[in-house]
C-alpha cells in the first residue's frame, strides 16, 4: 500500500513542497488518526515511511495503531524539484516557462535542477523491495504525492513520462498493488479512509491546482 501523507498548510496555498520539510496542519494530523484507524483493522505487516515530517507524522499514528515499529528511509521522500520548492504553479510558470510546459506535455523533465520520475521511481522502488515481508504480507509506505506516481508507474513498468495517466493522491489517499505472478499488479487506487477529514488537496505535492495542471 502507498499511503500519501496528510494535509500541510503548503497544500492549502497552493505551494510546490518537494523535498521542504513542511509539517502536517491540524487537519492533516486528523487526517493521520482517522486513516490510522482503518489500517489497524487490516493490519499490515510493516510500516515504512519518508522521513520528512509530513509522512512521519502521518505514519507514526498509523504504526502505533497497527502495532508494528515504524522503519524510516528518505529514498521515500517527494521528489527533488529544486527551485520550484516554495513556488506556486504560477510563479513556477512565470519563472520557469520551459521547464513548466516541457512538464504540462509529458516530458519527465528535471524541474528546477532536481530530478525526474524516472530517477525517483528507481530510488523508492529499490527501497520497497529491500523488505523482507512474510508470505502474504502487506507493507504500507507512507510517502508524497509526486514520488507515489512515479512509483507505481516504475512497478507497473510504465514508459518514462506517463505516470501523468494516473490520478494523483489525495491526502491520506492510497494505492494497494499485488505482486502477482507475472509481476505488479494494481488494486485499488487512490482509495480514501471512508468520509475524509478535509478535501483532498496538494495533488502530486503541487498544491491546489486544477486537474488539467497536475500533469
Amino acid at each position: 500500500m502507498l499511503l500519501r501523507h496528510g494535509r500541510t498548510t503548503h497544500n492549502v496555498e497552493g505551494r510546490i513542497q518537494g523535498q521542504l520539510d513542511i509539517p502536517l496542519d491540524q487537519v492533516g494530523h486528523e487526517q493521520a488518526r482517522v486513516v490510522a484507524q482503518v489500517l489497524a483493522a487490516w493490519p499490515p505487516s510493516a510500516v515504512l515511511s519518508s522521513d520528512l515530517a509530513r509522512a512521519r507524522n502521518t505514519a507514526e499514528p498509523v504504526a502505533l495503531a497497527c502495532g508494528v515499529p515504524l522503519q524510516l528511509d528518505p529514498r521515500l521522500r517527494e521528489l527533488d524539484l529544486g527551485r520550484w520548492q516554495g513556488l506556486t504553479a504560477g510563479e513556477a510558470l512565470e519563472q520557469f516557462p520551459d521547464e513548466y510546459e516541457a512538464w504540462r506535455t509529458g516530458v519527465d523533465v528535471a524541474r528546477g535542477g532536481g530530478e525526474t520520475y524516472e530517477q525517483a521511481g528507481a530510488r523508492a522502488a529499490q527501497c520497497l523491495l529491500e523488505v523482507d515481508l512474510p508470505a502474504d504480507g502487506t507493507l504500507v509506505a507512507v510517502t508524497h504525492g509526486g514520488t507515489a506516481r512515479a512509483l507505481l508507474g516504475t512497478l507497473l513498468g510504465m514508459p518514462a513520462g506517463s505516470s501523468w495517466r494516473l490520478a494523483a493522491l489525495g491526502n491520506t489517499c492510497w494505492s494497494v498493488l499485488v505482486e502477482a505472478d507475472r509481476g505488479w499488479r494494481l488494486e485499488r487506487h487512490n482509495a480514501s479512509p471512508g468520509p475524509l477529514v478535509g478535501a483532498p488537496q496538494g495533488a502530486q505535492d503541487l498544491g491546489s491546482v486544477p486537474a488539467d495542471a497536475t500533469l
